[in-house]
């Protein structure tokens, strides 16, 4: 078992993403406290529509929730729409968040290391937020360049190796987690300062692009309610959401709790 919870595939696989309320839970959250940095759906789909003509054929790995697939879906309007996740819960609700906007797409539950799609089948691909999932991102990386046909267009984006790094600290000093600043990072395998490096075992990197994303929980209870949802620490208080938000203000200095991170784009073609 590994010591980092987004590399171990029983939790991957398991209690991470067996239902889609942990993920929104924490998008929400973080929705909540995002003081600046552009949306990140917006900037995928942006991306891609300055390389990718309307009606292209697409696939957005990882898909998750489906915010990006729908972002896809209205930005490109592509002629195939291919979600792609490892979730049968998460393709649910982005097979349900398509039909709900009128948007045509089809849903694949597969591991991206092997894609379930002939070789060349998509003029674009995207890949956000879960390639460090994979203890060989690079496979992931071949996988997708397989599927794209020469000259297709990727975006890869992941996060900065310190993301949220202030909240360790917050979660040391509470008592909540003694180890919480020496726990590996949860983007160890696939982050701002590898993602180049990563990407171009496979294609060919054009630019890759960071913005700063910088957060403010205004009190306790939004930080519990954030913290509830990352499997970073190892946090045995009973009492859920509540009792979090009641140790955070016994032990921690007034709000608010401000905290950062990298989030880098990979802008890559299949040689």
């Amino acid at each position: 078992m590994s010591a980092n919870p987004f590399l171990d595939p029983t939790l991957v696989h398991g209690d991470l993403y067996r239902g889609d309320g942990r993920l929104a839970d924490r998008t929400q959250a973080l929705h909540r406290a995002k003081i600046s940095g552009s949306d990140v759906a917006d900037t995928i789909a942006n991306l891609l529509a300055a390389r990718v003509p309307r009606g292209a054929a697409v696939l957005d790995i990882g898909c998750g929730r489906g915010t990006t697939t729908l972002r896809l879906a209205d930005r490109l309007r592509p002629r195939r729409l291919i979600a792609v996740d490892a979730s049968a819960a998460l393709l649910r609700t982005t097979r349900d968040r398509l039909g709900d906007a009128g948007a045509l797409g089809s849903v694949v539950c597969a591991d991206f290391h092997h894609l379930p799609l002939l070789d060349s089948v998509a003029d674009a691909a995207v890949a956000a937020f879960c390639l460090y999932h994979s203890p060989t991102p690079s496979l992931a990386v071949a996988e997708i360049a397989r599927c794209l046909r020469p000259g297709g267009a990727a975006v890869l984006v992941t996060k900065s190796l310190d993301s949220y790094a202030e909240l360790d600290h917050l979660v040391r000093a509470a008592g909540l987690d003694p180890h919480g600043t020496s726990r590996p990072s949860l983007y160890e395998s696939f982050h701002s300062g590898n993602l180049h490096t990563i990407a171009a075992t496979n294609l060919i990197v054009i630019d890759v692009q960071r913005e700063e994303h910088v957060f403010h929980f205004a009190d306790a209870t939004h930080l519990a309610r954030y913290l509830t949802t990352t499997p970073k620490y190892r946090i045995t208080l009973t009492g859920g959401i509540p009792a979090l938000a009641a140790t955070l203000r016994l032990r921690l200095p007034a709000p608010p709790y401000t905290t950062q991170s990298i989030v880098s784009y990979a802008i890559a073609v299949r040689p």
